[in-house]
C-alpha cells in the first residue's frame, strides 16, 4: 500500500536543512546515502555529530566509541571528561534560553544569563543544605522555569536527577523513591490547572518523601513538615557554581518506564544521553539556532529532558505554557511566543479537531510539528498539518531507554501523515516475525551499538531485559525493544502497537501487570487482563479490562465506574478504560501465561 504525500520540501528548505550541511560535508548525494553512511560509519557519524552540537568536552575522547566489552555495553566518549549542562550554555549571554507564560498571565522570557545565574544559585543551595556530589535528589512538579533550572542545577552539581510526573499518584511516588532513596525532592504546594487546584506536597506528604523544598504557587498557606522548606527560604544569592567534571557514564537523571512486571524499570541517562536527544533535535526535526521549541510535557517523561537539552544545545528557546495545552489560551501562546516547532501527543489533536479551539490562530511561524507517544490517526495529523498551514508532521517514536527516536521522519524528505521516513540517522533495526525471520512486519529488534542505549538499570539486570534470548541477525547482536512496526511498499513504517505486555495511554507507558494489580483489588473481579486495543482507523489506544467475575451485585455502570475511580486514584487520572468486558475464562498458554495478544485479536474482530 503506497500512501501519497501530504507535504513535500521545497528546494530551500532542503537546501537550509542540517541533515543537507552533513550530506555536503561528506560528498553524499541524497538522504538515503547519509543514512547508510551513518550506521556503516558510525564513529565519523559520531564524531562528527559531537562537533556539530559543540559538546563541550573538559578532556577530550580517546575513542568515540569503545566496545571491548561487547556492544551490549559500549562505552561512548572514552576517556572524556565533561558536564553536559555546560554545552547548553554556549549562546550569547542575552540569548533568550526560556519563553513561559503561567496561566491566565503574560508571556515572560528569560535570558541564557538570567538562567543560568538561577541554576548556579540552586546548586550552591543544595551544597549548603549538605547535598553531596552523588547525592540524588528528586523532582516532581509540573514544566516550569523553576524544573528547568533545578533540573540543570542537580547535574551540574553532579546529583542525577529522579524525575516524576506530576500526575501520579501518592502510591506511584512512593514506588519511585523506594526505588531510587534521593535525599531531597523538588515540588510545588498545589498544581494549578483550567481553573482547578490539585493537590501535589500533599501528594509527596503521603509518599513518605524525604526532605521537601517547595514552590509556592497558590495564595493559600499550607503547613509543611518541620524538615521541608518553601524554595524562596531554601535559595542561596550566590550566583557562580564550578560544574562537577565527571565521566561520560555517570549517571545524570533516572526516569522510569513500564515494562510487563509490575514495578517501573528505573532507567538512568549519562552525560552521553542528551546527545542522542539532541542529534534527533538537530538533524530530525531541524532544530536550528534561536528557533523556539515548544513540547507539552514533564521532566517526569523523557519528551521533558529531550526538549531541554535538544533546544538548548541546538542553541534554541525553549518555550513553556504553564496550563493543560487544550484550550484557547495555549494556542495563543503558541501564536505570540511564534512557536517554531511544536510538539504533540496524538490524543491533544484529537481534541484540538473536536473543538476547533486552535483553528483562530496564526501558527505560521512553525516550521514543522512533531508527534510521539502512541500512535497517531492519519486524519488527525493531517488537520494538525493546516493548523500550521500545511507544515509536515515529524512522527517520532523511540524510548526512555534509546535517549530519543530508532524511527522517525525528516524535513528533507516528502511527509506522509502518521508514517515514519527513516531509521534514525546513526541507528539501525530489523524486523522479525515469529520464526525470527526478516519481515516487512514485525516485531522491531534495535542493531547496537547506538549513542543513548541505555547500559544499565537500577532495579532490573539489564542484559536480561533486552538481549538474553535474542536471536541474531547476520552474526550481528540484537537489542529488544517491544514494538512492532509494518514497512510499506514505499520505504516507509507505520507503527503497529506493542509486541509484549507494555501499552502507550496517552503517551505514557505503562505494563498490563500494573493495570491488573489494581483492578484485581476490586470486589467483583476474581481476576483480569487489561489490553490496549487500536482503532481500525488508527490512532491512540484505548485501555480494554477483560475480567472474571467473583460477585454479582454490582450493574455494569456500578463496574466501570469503581473500576475507572481506582484507576484514576492509584495509577494515573490519564488511564482512560474504554471498555470492561465481562469473559468467562482467560486464554491461556500451555504454561500458564495470559494470551492478552488473543484478546486484542478477538476485540478488533
Amino acid at each position: 500500500m503506497i500512501v501519497k504525500a501530504s507535504w513535500k520540501p521545497s528546494d530551500k528548505i532542503v537546501k537550509n536543512s542540517n541533515i543537507y550541511k552533513m550530506m555536503l560535508k561528506n560528498g553524499l548525494k541524497n538522504y538515503d546515502d547519509l543514512w547508510n553512511w551513518s550506521v556503516e560509519n558510525k564513529t565519523a557519524f559520531w564524531s562528527q555529530t559531537v562537533d556539530n552540537l559543540n559538546i563541550k568536552l573538559h578532556k577530550n575522547y580517546s575513542k568515540i566509541v569503545d566496545v571491548s566489552q561487547g556492544v551490549e555495553q559500549a562505552q561512548w566518549l572514552k576517556g572524556a571528561k565533561l558536564n553536559i549542562v555546560d554545552s547548553c550554555f554556549q549562546s550569547t549571554d542575552d540569548a533568550i534560553a526560556l519563553i513561559f507564560q503561567k496561566e491566565n498571565g503574560n508571556i515572560e522570557k528569560f535570558s541564557q544569563k538570567q538562567l543560568e545565574h538561577l541554576v548556579n544559585k540552586i546548586a550552591n543551595s543544595l551544597r549548603h543544605i549538605g547535598i553531596k556530589k552523588g547525592d540524588y535528589i528528586a523532582i516532581d512538579m509540573p514544566m516550569t522555569l523553576e524544573a528547568v533550572a533545578i533540573y540543570f542545577a542537580g547535574i551540574k552539581a553532579g546529583n542525577p536527577i529522579v524525575t516524576i510526573a506530576d500526575s501520579f499518584t501518592s502510591n506511584e511516588i512512593d514506588i519511585r523513591l523506594k526505588i531510587t532513596n534521593p535525599k531531597i525532592i523538588f515540588t510545588q504546594d498545589v498544581l494549578e490547572r483550567a481553573g482547578k487546584t490539585l493537590p501535589l506536597y500533599k501528594k509527596i506528604v503521603e509518599a513518605n518523601a524525604p526532605k521537601s523544598i517547595v514552590i509556592k504557587v497558590s495564595d493559600k498557606n499550607i503547613s509543611l513538615r518541620n524538615n521541608d522548606l518553601y524554595f524562596h527560604d531554601f535559595l542561596i544569592d550566590d550566583s557562580h557554581f564550578e560544574s562537577v567534571i565527571q565521566d561520560p557514564d555517570d549517571i545524570i537523571t533516572v526516569l522510569f518506564s513500564s515494562g510487563t512486571t509490575g514495578k517501573p524499570k528505573a532507567i538512568p541517562w549519562t552525560h552521553t544521553t542528551p546527545i542522542k536527544s539532541s542529534s534527533d533535535g538537530y538533524y530530525h526535526h531541524n532544530i536550528q539556532k534561536d528557533d523556539v521549541v515548544c513540547w507539552p510535557t514533564n521532566l517526569g517523561w523523557m519528551m521533558g529532558p529531550w526538549l531541554v537539552f535538544a533546544a538548548l544545545l541546538n542553541k534554541a528557546t525553549i518555550a513553556l505554557y504553564y496550563g493543560a495545552p487544550m484550550g484557547e489560551e495555549f494556542g495563543a501562546f503558541v501564536q505570540n511566543a511564534k512557536v517554531t516547532m511544536l510538539g504533540v501527543v496524538p490524543s491533544i489533536v484529537r481534541n484540538w479537531k473536536n473543538s476547533t479551539c486552535m483553528e483562530s490562530f496564526d501558527w505560521n511561524s512553525i516550521k514543522c510539528f512533531s508527534s510521539t507517544g502512541e500512535a497517531s490517526n492519519p486524519e488527525e495529523m493531517q488537520y494538525l498539518m493546516q493548523l500550521g498551514n500545511n507544515k509536515p508532521v515529524i512522527e517520532y517514536c523511540g524510548g526512555t531507554e534509546i535517549g530519543g527516536g530508532y524511527v522517525t521522519s525528516t524535513m528533507v524528505q516528502p511527509n506522509i501523515a502518521s508514517t515514519f521516513s527513516t531509521q534514525a540517522l546513526g541507528g539501525e533495526f530489523v524486523l522479525l516475525n515469529e520464526n525470527n525471520d526478516l519481515t516487512n512486519k514485525g516485531e522491531m529488534f534495535l542493531i547496537p551499538p547506538i549513542m543513548g542505549l541505555s547500559n544499565s538499570l537500577l532495579n532490573r539486570d539489564h542484559y536480561e531485559v533486552y538481549y538474553k534470548n535474542i536471536p541474531k541477525y547476520k552474526g550481528k547482536i540484537l537489542r529488544k525493544h517491544g514494538d512492532e512496526l509494518e514497512q510499506l511498499t514505499n520505504g516507509y513504517y507505520r507503527a503497529q502497537g506493542r509486541a509484549d505486555d507494555a501499552m502507550n495511554l496517552g503517551g505514557i507507558k505503562v505494563s498490563s501487570i500494573q493495570i491488573e494489580e489494581v483492578i484485581n483489588q476490586l470486589e467483583f473481579i476474581k481476576e483480569s487482563a487489561a489490553i490496549a486495543v487500536s482503532p481500525k482507523s488508527g490512532g491512540p489506544s484505548k485501555l480494554v479490562i477483560y475480567y472474571l467475575e467473583s460477585d454479582k451485585n454490582f450493574s455494569s455502570i456500578e463496574r466501570l465506574q469503581k473500576a475507572k475511580t481506582i484507576i484514576r486514584n492509584q495509577l494515573n487520572p490519564l488511564f482512560k478504560i474504554s471498555d470492561l468486558v465481562k469473559i468467562e475464562s482467560l486464554p491461556r498458554t500451555a504454561s500458564g501465561k495470559v494470551m492478552r495478544r488473543s484478546l486484542r485479536d478477538n476485540y478488533n474482530k
